[in-house]
Order: structure tokens, then sequence, then C-alpha cells
């Protein structure tokens, strides 16, 4: 069983900066790619970055040069770095993973961008 918890979300205006933080249970972390998506109201899920277990990476063209993705293999913890916020990223920020062919999600954390 894998287990995610995310953390960092909160209140900032616009331009500024937050990081999120995904810590996984179990120790298949190093073998799993990870991913953030993000939820706003009324709207669907939708994926946000990206990064396989060999630590490459991919991001949604709405984040890209602002948003960085990484991992601490050694602190089973996957890291969404945020910034130059816009009200547009006011989401839920969720962490994703793949565990025996099943999609896990973490609980989410709520990203809220004042203009």
């Amino acid at each position: 069983q894998v287990q995610l918890v995310e953390s960092g979300g909160g209140l900032v205006q616009a331009g500024g900066s937050l990081r999120l933080s995904c810590v996984a249970s179990g120790s298949i972390f190093r073998f799993s790619g990870m991913g953030w998506y993000r939820q706003a109201p009324g709207k669907e899920r939708e994926l946000v970055a990206r990064i396989t277990s060999g630590g490459s990476t991919n991001y949604a063209d709405f984040v890209k040069g602002r948003f960085a993705i990484s991992r601490d293999n050694a602190r089973n913890t996957a890291y969404l770095q945020m910034d130059s916020l816009k009200p547009e990223d006011t989401a839920v920020y969720y962490c994703n993973t793949k565990y025996l062919g099943a999609e896990v999600w973490g609980q989410g954390t709520l990203v809220t961008i004042s203009s």
C-alpha cells in the first residue's frame, strides 16, 4: 500500500512563490514516477508536472518557466516549486503516482493566489 501526503499550500499574493511537498509511504518511491495535478473550482483535474524515477520532467504549457518539479529519493518526497504565481493558479493541488497499476492520490493541498 502506498499513501501520499501533500503539504505546503496556502494564500499568497500574485507574483509570489510556494513550494509544495508530497511525502510517499513505502519503499517503492525511488522506482516510481510522480506527478502533480490541480483542480480549480468547477474545472476538471489537470496535469501540472511529472517526474520519472530517473528524474526526467515534463510540464503543462501553462506552468513552463514558472514551476519546477523535483524529487528527493532519500526522503521519499516530491516537490513542486511554484514561482511567479497568478490568480489562475488557484486550485487544490494533488500528488499522484501509480502502484500495482492503480492510480494513487493524496488528499490535496489548497493554493490560493490573490490579485
